[in-house]
């Protein structure tokens, strides 16, 4: 990835849709979300034991056709949604609604990424935020 996309690109995940006043946007801070994320049962199709995204070629197929089209996507010039990140029963991040582009933009280097959480995590989120 030459360049990452600009914030101006991000836009509200329509899954908030009617619930907007419960959450707050804010940058997140990729590397530890990606520690805390390795906990999650749905971890192993993207991460590698060691908490390392994987190679494409180390993906299911299902996997490799979804980053496949967020690439493609993330290369337009079409507006992404922010994803929608939260705390799961067992105190880690969990990525709900755009996990495929949040992965996928971590995977092409990005540091820093635009999500929505629920203002009700916001302390929990605090050693995350950029």
């Amino acid at each position: 990835m030459s360049q990452p996309p600009s914030p101006e690109r991000f836009q509200d995940n329509p899954a908030l849709k009617g619930r907007e006043e419960k959450f707050v946007t804010l940058d997140i801070k990729v590397a530890p979300v990606l520690a805390s994320w390795q906990e999650s049962i749905f971890a192993h199709e993207w991460l590698t034991s060691e908490g390392k995204i994987k190679k494409t070629s180390e993906m299911a197929d299902k996997v490799q056709a979804r980053r496949a089209e967020i690439e493609k996507l993330i290369a337009g010039s079409a507006p992404l949604d922010r994803p929608v990140l939260g705390i799961g029963i067992l105190d880690n991040i969990e990525i709900g609604s755009g996990k495929d582009l949040f992965l996928s933009l971590a995977a092409l280097g990005m540091v820093t990424i635009p999500v929505h959480i629920p203002k009700s995590h916001e302390q929990d989120f605090r050693m995350f935020i950029r």
